[in-house]
């Protein structure tokens, strides 16, 4: 029978404990989802009980869902007047030549980074963080995962639009294995339809596997849309159930 001193039970019970922790941390999980112009992060909050009702996975405890809040900015096309948003807009609807507020996008980009930040403190391995959001937010969470140093779980665009193109024009680094879902309105009349076409077709060449779908709606959500998003992001966080 082998014999064993203080130290080596000592030894054995914290291998043991760091092994519970590491396994622990990879069943959590993290979702950041950025809110449209002019709304707040009370219009997305139910986004989890939506996902919920198409994927029981997603019901998981060990999901944590982050709303960040948009901050209030003047916007030109309101002529000045204040509201939530992400960045100015200059022009409407918005346009395959649309200019692009490229100090405000990053600095969304910069909010983004921060929650990754936080879940990766609490644990969370960052290919378990979804990034995501709506129209604005979905430029912003576009932006913020093409631009990360790490491949994170998935990156998901509602209605949104790929903005500073010209930075995507060589090699995204790990940020190309993150994964897109990108749902779009054929009749959106907001953030207009060949936008899908355009920022899919250059994440595309850049190595990003692009899950895109479209659906008959104009600028907001459908059914259809919540369901596959649903599978998406149930098969990205629980690949093996």
């Amino acid at each position: 029978m082998r014999a064993y001193t203080a130290r080596t039970y000592v030894s054995i019970l914290a291998s043991a404990a760091a092994s519970t922790c590491s396994a622990a941390n990879k069943m959590k999980a993290g979702v950041v989802f950025m809110h449209g112009l002019g709304d707040t992060p009370a219009g997305w909050s139910d986004l989890k009980q939506q996902l919920a009702r198409f994927d029981a996975r997603l019901k998981s405890p060990e999901i944590e869902w982050t709303f960040p809040a948009a901050p209030i900015i003047p916007l030109t096309i309101n002529d000045g007047a204040t509201m939530p948003g992400w960045f100015d807009l200059f022009d409407w609807p918005i346009g395959p030549d649309a200019k692009d507020d490229r100090a405000r996008v990053l600095e969304g980009v910069e909010a983004v980074r921060k929650q990754i930040a936080k879940l990766e403190a609490s644990g969370v391995p960052p290919e378990r963080i979804v990034v995501g959001g709506f129209s604005q937010g979905g430029a912003v969470a576009l932006n913020a995962a093409y631009r990360h140093d790490k491949k994170l779980g998935a990156c998901v665009a509602l209605s949104g639009w790929l903005t500073l193109k010209e930075d995507f024009a060589g090699d995204l680094g790990p940020a190309a294995s993150t994964p897109l879902f990108w749902g779009h309105g054929v009749q959106d009349d907001k953030v207009l339809f060949p936008l899908q076409k355009i920022g899919v077709g250059l994440l595309t060449q850049r190595g990003v596997k692009v899950d895109a779908s479209q659906y008959p709606m104009g600028h907001g959500a459908h059914p259809d849309e919540m369901a596959k998003l649903a599978k998406f992001v149930g098969d990205i966080l629980f690949p093996d159930s």
